[in-house]
């Protein structure tokens, strides 16, 4: 029988939307009247370092977007880049009852640029919920690569076995399963919940 210890989930696509994913880009770039491809060609060469928080956000924005005069602030374009942050309501309730069990090790799992990540963190109430969060800013390590998950396992001491991972992305769900923890890909909250109890994940 399965025993589950410790639930790590995605932050972005699954409890929150996502903070800075294309979607979330293309709508800053257009209300800014930016060109999408010369931004892109910036970003790629800077997001790795972005996201394992070599850089920080305003490094970020000086490459990416302030290489140039700008008719709009810094802030202005931070407080756009904030605000498309909104809650999966549903699965951060499902979330918020299965850490008042206390039977499961919560923890993230997810790559996140370090002033987002405390943004998204403070503002919905994380911390409340998780007791560790391995962020890409955080540990220098992004999914997929297999090195986060083992991290995580390491830090809270489980075996892969009695772990579940949550992502909505398939490709990061196959890391975390190679090493042998259970990945669910989250849809949504009422599949997320179907697969948990298949697991024995109850509340």
């Amino acid at each position: 029988m399965i025993k589950i210890s410790a639930l790590f989930w995605d932050v972005g696509g699954v409890l929150l939307t996502n903070a800075w994913d294309r979607t979330q880009r293309e709508t800053v770039l257009a209300k800014f009247k930016l060109d999408e491809a010369e931004f892109q060609d910036r970003h790629e060469m800077v997001v790795s370092s972005f996201e394992r928080g070599k850089i920080t956000l305003d490094e970020y924005l000086d490459r990416t977007i302030f290489y140039r005069p700008r008719t709009f602030t810094k802030d202005e374009f931070c407080r756009e880049m904030y605000s498309l942050s909104q809650p999966n309501a549903d699965v951060l309730h499902l979330a918020k009852k299965l850490a008042k069990t206390g039977r499961y090790q919560m923890a993230t799992i997810n790559n996140e640029s370090r002033e987002l990540n405390h943004y998204r963190i403070q503002t919905f109430g994380l911390q409340e919920i998780f007791s560790l969060f391995v962020s890409s800013c955080f540990v220098g390590l992004r999914k997929p690569e297999g090195g986060i998950y083992r991290l995580a396992l390491e830090i809270t001491l489980n075996k892969p076995g009695e772990c579940c991972f949550i992502d909505d992305r398939a490709l990061n769900l196959e890391s975390a399963a190679r090493l042998g923890m259970h990945a669910i890909h989250m849809k949504n909250a009422a599949q997320l919940e179907n697969e948990l109890k298949k697991l024995g994940v109850n509340w």
